[in-house]
């Protein structure tokens, strides 16, 4: 059995030249990762064994130990586009840390038939289709969005609780604001 060559460096979009020897196509989720067996278009097999958990964008490439480069693409998912009016839709996206990938025109999400209710009762409209997933980074433009949390591993020093306002578009039925203890 011969042994897999393996791919230690990872090389940003701009920072490699060149055509690549091989591609590979990862899906949103696949394309976080430290260690993993992956094959290029070609059924060609390679090692990922990088010194920690990356997050990695369409364009980046994985150099071998050899020096060829395997590009990175994102794969086809089942998405749904959302249009209508997108600045509202785009703040309840965000509001529930959903990854989102924001055009001029239109935002596309990963199909989720909960968020997707929520958006239609919002009068927006939703497009189901297959096509690359590529979200917005995290904050400061790379990195994923994971979710947060307000307790001590985030560095405050103290717990504390985080308040949840309801508002409807009728006044009489405001709710009023409820302590969350997470």
């Amino acid at each position: 059995m011969t042994e897999l060559p393996q791919a230690r460096r990872l090389l940003k979009q701009g920072e490699w030249t060149g055509p690549a020897a091989g591609c590979v196509r990862l899906g949103y989720d696949e394309r976080f990762l430290r260690r993993k067996r992956l094959e290029t278009d070609a059924g060609d097999g390679f090692l990922v064994d990088l010194a920690e958990t990356t997050s990695l964008d369409e364009g980046c490439a994985f150099e071998l130990a050899d020096g060829r480069l395997v590009e990175v693409r994102a794969a086809e998912e089942e998405v749904v586009a959302v249009t209508g009016p997108i600045l509202r839709a785009a703040w309840h996206i965000g509001n529930r840390h959903t990854p989102c990938q924001i055009e001029a025109d239109r935002l596309v999400i990963r199909r989720d038939h909960v968020l997707e209710e929520m958006l239609r009762g919002l009068g927006l409209t939703l497009t189901p289709g297959t096509e690359p997933f590529r979200p917005e980074g995290g904050a400061y433009g790379h990195g994923r969005t994971l979710g947060h949390d307000h307790g001590p591993a985030q560095g405050h020093g103290h717990d504390h609780p985080h308040v949840h306002v309801h508002i409807s578009h009728k006044p009489d039925e405001d709710e009023t604001p409820d302590a969350d203890p997470a």
